[in-house]
């Protein structure tokens, strides 16, 4: 069928236009003279970032999810292939093609291992999932140099003899290698989505799957095929990356790099392929100006992460149809644990084992600090201070829909607030905390306005996005514009008293501070999902037109939840960096933020509980395994494990043993308990007049089929 060439030539404007604007920016910036060099080095990096970002878009075309393992399905590959020829020593050309053939069956053993089994969990769950996975990829990444050797070198020699010169960058052959290899990978890729029967079969199911599935399509078998390729484009990217800047050894990932990838198929939104790849060269001209003009290569990862949070302010979507609300609303599916039925509550046995359980979780929290020593005693603090993070994440992603990636970032800014006040003006904790939750709610509430319009995941995107911008930038002491609010880390981050009076200076006294902020959140949160603006927030959840139909303002809903979460969040940030006496950057990161939302998800979005319980596995993992590849297997590992075991989270797992429980008792006693018991319907007995009428009545027909039987 022949195109429209107006049609052609739009599509080919739009894919077009970031790259253009972008280039634009750089070259008519004030006090910005970058050579061409600069541009040149920018788009062949920038060509690497787009295969990745391909990975991103091929992935959520398919499944409706972001693949956090986009890059860590090609690094360990490609690590693979490096070591077996600079450590092992074989020929180059078998190590690549073991590390092809490797990354496609890593790829397809991800889908089926792990992702087969979410195949029709909600899109959140599996999103978590590509997390865990990750964790995985980057301890087997770390483990490599262990087990095949430490290279010589951390580069490939180039495989051609090839050099040219732009306004004195000198480029060697790998990079002309990238300048070939993109441009052939991206032509095979357009013809195998446009040619090939799978391609055309992908691109039916990627649209609608259910109906790709009824005409016959095989949608399961062809997600082995999507993850392959997108592991073989990873791999892709990787191996080149090796030749033009190095492999890290024994080192992670740059989530700068995670993040430009998503950032440029999010401005593609999540759709286009031609404008992701075009758009991921666009950041990488723009991180590479950044880094030639500023000092600092933090700027390098602030000024892209600010593009793509600018991209996500100016994107829109106009209308919600039938099919992108499907889609968004398994982003929201969560589940909540029940209360106790009401046919149970009030008897005498529930409300005894309810103040026992209550009793014996006081007195543990009571007996910590006399029991465990000083330092376990700060272990069960920072527990408690991420759980009322988790709390935070509850309100905003479990109950508003929300997702939000970059929830460490919030904790830091309000962090910073209450260091700086703390440090020098000596205000009181409460005066701090209050302080600190309000400068928490406002900096979410920014971000989440500037994403309203865009719906669907800008919002997750942005608060990543706003992670590394706050990480990198924000929180740098040398060239934050911000930092007359950041601690200096000259002298330690005082513990004033509270009340002006309360010393809590000591581990133990901290600790009960924690303990009781905690409670208050708890009561709060609770009381705010029992309140009309909590059943508000479930109803726009669930099902948006719906809330608008019935007059509910959803913005202003969604404002509300923005913050309170960031208060709860601010309130953490403080009682973080007070019991730290220190503002760490690196804690606020990305990794850090998409290690908390993991948390959350162990734990059950949906419970407040639960989400105390996912702060005690995920802390409690870090404290003990110190090595960060320990760390990296030992989290990912679990989260699957806990994803596929217990789908809804641990909390909801709690909630099914205690229904389980309350069954056992009803039964037991001949309670009749609907919402726990699958009860058949109880007839009411006919009255006496009518009794001997139902019995002539019954006798009759049993006659007649008699006779018919006959």
């Amino acid at each position: 069928m022949r195109r429209d060439p107006r049609a052609v030539a739009r599509a080919a404007g739009l894919a077009v236009l970031p790259l253009g604007l972008m280039v634009l920016a750089v070259m008519l910036w004030p006090g910005w003279n970058i050579p061409l060099g600069i541009y040149v080095d920018g788009a062949i990096q920038g060509l690497l970032l787009g295969l990745i970002a391909l990975g991103f878009v091929i992935v959520y075309r398919a499944n409706r999810i972001i693949n956090f393992a986009a890059a860590d399905l090609g690094a360990a590959p490609a690590g693979l292939a490096f070591l077996l020829w600079a450590s092992v020593g074989w020929n180059i050309y078998l190590s690549i093609v073991i590390g092809v053939g490797s990354a496609i069956v890593l790829g397809v053993l991800v889908e089926f291992l792990f992702l087969r089994v979410f195949f029709k969990a909600p899109r959140l769950i599996m999103t978590v999932a590509t997390i865990g996975v990750t964790d995985l990829l980057i301890a087997l990444g770390l483990f490599l140099p262990a087990w095949l050797g430490q290279p010589d070198n951390d580069h490939y020699p180039p495989f051609f003899h090839a050099t040219f010169t732009v306004s004195g960058a000198v480029f060697d052959g790998n990079d002309v290698l990238v300048l070939i290899v993109v441009p052939l990978v991206l032509l095979g890729l357009a013809s195998f989505f446009r040619f090939s029967t799978t391609g055309i079969a992908l691109k039916a199911s990627a649209e609608n799957a259910d109906r790709a599935s009824l005409l016959g399509v095989p949608v399961r078998r062809l997600q082995s095929v999507v993850w392959g390729l997108a592991a073989l484009l990873a791999f892709i990217a990787m191996f080149l990356r090796i030749g033009v800047v190095g492999l890290g050894i024994g080192e992670a990932l740059d989530p700068a790099v995670l993040l430009m990838a998503l950032g440029a198929a999010v401005i593609a939104r999540m759709e286009r392929m031609p404008t992701a790849v075009l758009a991921a060269v666009g950041l990488s001209i723009v991180e590479k100006a950044a880094v030639y003009h500023y000092p600092s290569i933090a700027f390098g990862t602030a000024i892209p992460a600010a593009i793509v949070l600018v991209a996500l302010v100016l994107q829109r979507t106009p209308t919600i149809d039938r099919l992108s609300s499907a889609a968004t609303s398994t982003w929201q599916a969560t589940r909540e644990i029940k209360a106790i039925p009401a046919e149970l509550r009030d008897i005498r046995a529930v409300r005894v084992a309810r103040l026992v359980l209550a009793g014996l979780g006081v007195l543990v929290l009571v007996l910590i600090p006399f029991v465990l020593s000083t330092v376990h005693v700060k272990l069960v603090g920072t527990i408690g201070i991420f759980a009322i993070i988790a709390l935070s994440l509850v309100v905003l992603t479990g109950w508003a829909g929300q997702v939000s990636l970059g929830q460490m970032a919030f904790v830091g800014v309000a962090g910073a607030v209450a260091g700086t006040l703390a440090t020098r003006w000596h205000w009181d904790i409460g005066l701090i905390l209050i302080a600190a939750g309000a400068t928490g709610a406002v900096a979410t509430v920014l971000v989440g306005l500037s994403t309203v319009r865009a719906r669907g995941l800008a919002f997750a995107v942005a608060t990543l996005a706003f992670s590394l911008l706050t990480s990198s930038y924000l929180l740098n002491l040398g060239y934050s514009p911000l930092r007359s609010w950041v601690p200096d880390g000259s002298t330690p981050v005082p513990r004033t008293h509270v009340l002006g009076i309360i010393s809590v200076d000591s581990e133990r006294a901290f600790y009960v501070l924690i303990v009781v902020v905690f409670a208050l959140c708890l009561w709060m949160v609770r009381g705010l999902r029992s309140s009309r603006i909590g059943r508000v927030l479930i109803g726009v959840r669930d099902n948006e037109r719906a809330a608008q139909a019935y007059a509910v303002g959803t913005r202003s809903t969604l404002v509300m939840a923005y913050a309170v979460s960031g208060f709860l969040a601010g309130i953490a940030g403080a009682l973080l960096v007070l019991q730290q006496h220190a503002l760490d950057a690196d804690n606020f990161d990305p990794v850090a933020g998409l290690r908390v939302f993991a948390m959350v998800v162990v734990g059950g979005l949906g419970s407040v509980g639960g989400a105390v319980v996912g702060a005690i596995f995920v802390k409690g993992i870090e404290y003990f395994l110190v090595q960060p590849e320990w760390a990296f297997l030992s989290t990912g590992a679990g989260l699957l494990l806990v994803l596929m075991i217990l789908p809804g989270g641990i909390g909801a797992a709690l909630g099914d043993a205690r229904d389980g429980v309350l069954r056992w008792y009803a039964r037991r006693n001949k309670i009749r308990v609907p919402s726990l018991l699958a009860d058949t319907r109880v007839v009411e007995p006919p009255p006496a007049a009518d009794l001997v009428g139902a019995l002539a009545q019954g006798a009759t027909e049993v006659e007649t089929f008699a006779e018919v039987r006959e």
